[in-house]
Formats: structure tokens, sequence, C-alpha cells
């Protein structure tokens, strides 16, 4: 599974017509047409003399990638890439146990060695050139942004098969792209159930549904003969975009640009290293640089970010092993009861600062945020403190300047209570999860769907029970220092009955 450092967090597509509308919505619900689980077989012509590009459809299968595995398509990227500019390497494409394609050492590599240095004629960025311009043309003149155009960009270059530049790459990249982006409505609400991850691939994918219906509403309906329906579709949006999501990367050194690398992208992540790709100005090229020694046949690695076991499962379609992610996190949700005698006033002072009913923070095997605990107070705090409700709601913003630190003694041990009852709330629903996964009916007569079904269980359960690790954690530490709280309550309520009875 080789995939990139540092991918884009951002809103999919802002608008990018002339007449541009604030925000994106998905016209239709994600249980649809989205969840085809076939792989994408589409069919077009490839002459490059029609430049309009015919939408009669040949015989011809355009190849959306290669199954995972595959030696002979790694083995003819890695060919292609040194005919076109990539120096000699000390790495090469392997079958690996973690990713189950990465880049393996065939010498001896250096701690502190730079390695790579892929030469930006080799990037796919948004400036490379369309074997059909008046493809990317068109885009261009609406302003799509570099997301969606990239994922465009994908389709056409794929369409042209063998008369593509890049058509060594695309036939080395999987078919199906590890990614949330697969998962039906129904497995994502079976298996991640527990996850407020859950929330995230369903926004996700509904962005991904969104965009591809704005471009074809806006452009592609009025070009057919460049995007002719039978190629640029939703699963093949599917497809480039769950490509994007594991494998683009922004590099810091040329002011943030995005790209893809060949090469570079069939390095795996590892929560042990903190190396991870940049442009190299001296050398010209993308490069890393190693934080350990590595030895002939051992797999190499670069880290894909500080990302939580969850984001990991949802851009990449894995889940490291429980207690190896340092950055592991888990997304605890808070309310406000609608009971809340001051409930009109907290909602507004929480949407004075960007903030909503519900609302979730991650939590860390460390601890939890301050905006955390401000929203606590905020939760359970009396009539009497709402004249401190908008600095309450203040702090408890990631997007305030405003003193995060602030303390209520007073109501402590109230919102100490309430996080804790959060937890306990969100620990039944992974006991509930993990205890039904053992008997879960799969429901699967094909041996292939089966295996996927069971793989897709398997990653669940590894979520579950390390975002459930977490969670315990935290209880353990809520409940601590509420004891040691009523302890030292109790304490000061035995003296002062003591010095009362003295002094009677």
């Amino acid at each position: 599974m080789a995939e990139a450092t540092r991918i884009l967090n951002t809103t999919l597509i802002p608008a990018f017509s002339q007449n541009p509308s604030p925000h994106l919505k998905p016209p239709f619900s994600h249980s649809q047409a989205l969840f085809k689980k076939n792989p994408v077989r589409c069919l077009i012509t490839t002459s490059n003399t029609d430049t309009t590009r015919s939408a009669n459809i040949t015989q011809q299968q355009i190849p959306w990638g290669c199954d995972i595995d595959s030696p002979d398509n790694a083995a003819a990227l890695q060919k292609w890439l040194t005919q076109n500019g990539l120096p000699p390497q000390k790495m090469e494409i392997q079958k690996v146990e973690v990713g189950e394609r990465g880049l393996v050492a065939l010498k001896n590599i250096r701690k502190a060695e730079k390695l790579l240095f892929v030469p930006p004629s080799l990037f796919i960025t948004a400036d490379s050139e369309w074997s059909c311009p008046e493809a990317g043309e068109v885009l261009k003149r609406n302003n799509v942004p570099d997301w969606p155009l990239l994922a465009t960009y994908l389709i056409s270059e794929a369409s042209f098969m063998n008369s593509s530049r890049w058509t060594n790459y695309i036939s080395a990249l999987p078919r199906q792209p590890y990614s949330l982006l697969y998962w039906t409505q129904e497995e994502l609400d079976r298996y991640l159930e527990a996850s407020q991850i859950r929330e995230r691939a369903i926004e996700r994918i509904n962005n991904v549904t969104g965009t591809y219906t704005d471009l074809r509403l806006r452009i592609f309906s009025k070009y057919p003969n460049l995007f002719p329906e039978e190629v640029y579709n939703m699963e093949t949006f599917k497809w480039s975009f769950g490509i994007l999501f594991s494998r683009l990367v922004r590099l810091p050194s040329m002011d943030g640009r995005v790209a893809l690398v060949p090469w570079a992208d069939m390095l795996n992540h590892s929560c042990e290293v903190e190396t991870f790709l940049d442009y190299d100005k001296s050398s010209q090229g993308v490069v890393f640089t190693t934080d350990r020694p590595y030895q002939p046949g051992e797999q190499v690695f670069i880290s894909y970010g500080k990302k939580s076991n969850g984001e990991l499962l949802l851009s990449y379609g894995f889940v490291p092993r429980e207690g190896t992610n340092p950055r592991d996190s888990v997304e605890l949700s808070l309310s406000i009861k609608k009971s809340d005698k001051c409930y009109k006033e907290k909602l507004e002072a929480l949407k004075k600062h960007g903030l909503s009913i519900p609302q979730c923070f991650p939590l860390q095997i460390t601890g939890w945020p301050l905006e955390l605990m401000a929203y606590a107070y905020l939760a359970v705090s009396p009539p009497s403190m709402s004249k401190q409700f908008d600095e309450m709601a203040a702090a408890a913003s990631n997007k305030s300047t405003s003193k995060k630190d602030i303390r209520y003694p007073e109501i402590e041990e109230q919102a100490l209570q309430f996080i804790l009852d959060s937890c306990e709330s969100s620990i039944s629903k992974y006991n509930k999860f993990l205890q039904a996964s053992g008997s879960m009916d799969l429901d699967i007569t094909s041996p292939k769907q089966l295996n996927r079904k069971l793989f897709l269980k398997q990653l669940a359960v590894d979520l579950s029970t390390s975002e459930r690790r977490i969670l315990f954690r935290a209880q353990y530490i809520l409940r601590r220092r509420l004891r040691d709280m009523r302890s030292g309550e109790l304490k000061a309520l035995t003296i002062f009955n003591g010095l009362l009875k003295y002094f009677k």
C-alpha cells in the first residue's frame, strides 16, 4: 500500500464557476450509485487524430490500475521511470508484509542519508501536459481547483492507455485504492457504528459525490465529446479520488504545491519513523532523509504524517497494530442537553465561535485538549454563570486565540463527571460492537467477497480496539481525579466537623 506523506484536509472543491456558490452540496444520497462494488471497466476510443475524442465506444477496455500485488506492473513502472530520468536507486519495488508492495533496500542505507531524487519531470501536477489539451484548457478556463482537476486528469490519461505518457504509472496504481470511499453504506453502518470515523467517511464520500456532480453539470455535460459519461462517471471519480487521497503529497519547499510523485509513492508508512517527502532544491528532486539505517532486504519507510489510526484508515485503508501509533486518538462526542435551562444561550455562544452541538474532541492516550475541558465547563455551567458562557465557548474553539486554560473550581467536579459519562457511553458502544463482531453473519456466497468482508471486519475490529483502549485510559484518569477530589472534600469536611465539635 504505497501512499503519501501529507494529504490535504481541506474542502475538496471550492466553487469554480464564474458565479460560484459558497458551498457544494451533493444533490443525492451517498447510498445511491456511489456504492457500486464492482471494479471499474470503461470503454472508449483512443484515436489522437480527433481532438474532441469521439464518444463512440469500441471494444477496448481501459485498465484502471492493477491488482495491488502485481509484480509485472511494478517492474514495468521501475523500468519506465529509469528510462525517463530517475537516477539509480538503492531500493526496488517488492512484495512486502506491511503494505503488500513497498520499496526494499538493495544495499546498506545509512541513517541521515538522502534517497529517491525523483526529478520534477516525473511529477504529476496541475500544470502537467494533457494528452487531450482541449480537455485541460476547458477545466482551467473554468478555474477548477487542483484536486478535482488532478482527479479528472488521471481519468483522462488512463483513457488514452498506451498513448498517454503516464500509462506505466497508471497501470501500476491499485485498481481499487484502499480507502473508505469503497465501503458501502451498509458496511460503514455495520463495522464503524461505534467510531466517529464513520461520519468522516460519509462526509468525504458526499464531498466526492458533490464534486463529480458539480463538474458534470457545469462542464462535462456541455462538452460531451471531451468528457463522455462512459469514461467520466461516479465510479471513475471514486477511483481517481481514492488515488489522490492516498498518494497526493504536499511539498513544503515548493510553496506547499501538491503533486503525485511516481516511485516515491511506493513507500509505506511506519509509526516508528518521522521522515517525510519534500523537494530538495540543491538536487532538484523529491527526496527524504532516513532517520534510521536499513540493511539489504529491509523495507524502507516514511511517515504519512501525525495521523490517528482512524485517519489512516480513512485515507489509506489500514490500521496500525494496537499501541504502536503514538499519535493515535479517538474523537469523543460531547453534547449539551436540550433540557438545559440555558440551552439557547449556550448554543448561541457556541455558534458565535464556530462550534456546534454536538462537538467532537480528540482524546489521546496522554490526555485531552484544553478545548474539551472548556466545552465541558459550558455544558454543566448553571444559569448563574451566564456571563462566562462566551468565555467558555471561545476557549472551546480551536479557531479562537483567547485563553484556553480557564478554570472554574466551583464546577470542575461536574465537568469531569460530564466527560466521564460521555467516555463511558462511548465505551459501551465499542463493547457492543466488539462483542457482536465474533458472531456477525457475513451472508456471502462468493469466496472473493467473503475475503473482502473478513478484511473489512478485521480493520473495524482493529480500529475499535485501539480507540476503546484510549477511552479506557481516559476513563481511568477521570475516575482517579474525581476520587481524589471527593476524597479531599471528605477530608476537609471531616476536619471542619471536628473543629465545630472542638469549639462547641
